[in-house]
């Protein structure tokens, strides 16, 4: 799995991110109702900021098991009913994330000559965040895929959030 350095960087990653597109917008805000004028480029960026910190944050959300899920209808099911829907669950979205990294990887080659009209960042690198998120969640399906064939996956990592109250 992801190092906990790895994970470490890009939590500190995610709150620089969230720091910077506070400082666009916010400074923006102010430089517009203070002084009548602006960051030109800033609400461009801030937005590119935000498709980062946001598929960066579902990659983090993926790799500790928050995201929403059908807790307490799996978690009713008996163990062999749990590993079930857990390796169909796993399978159906990794076959996602495989399309997704997939069609990504070429808009991200073709998007490579585009620019951004304001900042002139190349459009590619925006698109990367997909890139990135798509690949990095196939990584963590991939590896709990492996788990559950080889065996080493205990019942209790089977639902991943327990909801408040089931255990």
């Amino acid at each position: 799995m992801i190092p906990r350095v790895a994970l470490r960087a890009l939590e500190w990653l995610l709150i620089a991110l969230l720091a910077a597109m506070v400082v666009l917008v916010f400074g923006n805000v102010v430089l517009r109702y203070a002084f009548n004028s602006g960051i030109v480029f800033s609400e461009e960026v801030s937005r590119f900021v935000f498709m980062w910190l946001t598929l960066l944050g579902a990659l983090v959300a993926m790799y500790e098991g928050a995201h929403l899920g059908m807790t307490s209808v799996v978690s009713a099911l008996p163990e062999w009913g749990q590993r079930i829907c857990r390796f169909c669950s796993d399978l159906l979205m990794l076959g996602c994330c495989v399309l997704l990294t997939h069609g990504t990887w070429r808009q991200v080659v073709l998007a490579m000559d585009d620019r951004a009209p304001v900042s002139n960042l190349p459009m590619g690198v925006v698109f990367s965040a997909l890139l990135v998120c798509a690949a990095g969640i196939s990584a963590i399906l991939l590896n709990s895929l492996w788990r559950q064939v080889t065996g080493a996956m205990a019942s209790s990592e089977l639902v991943p959030v327990q909801a408040e109250g089931v255990e």
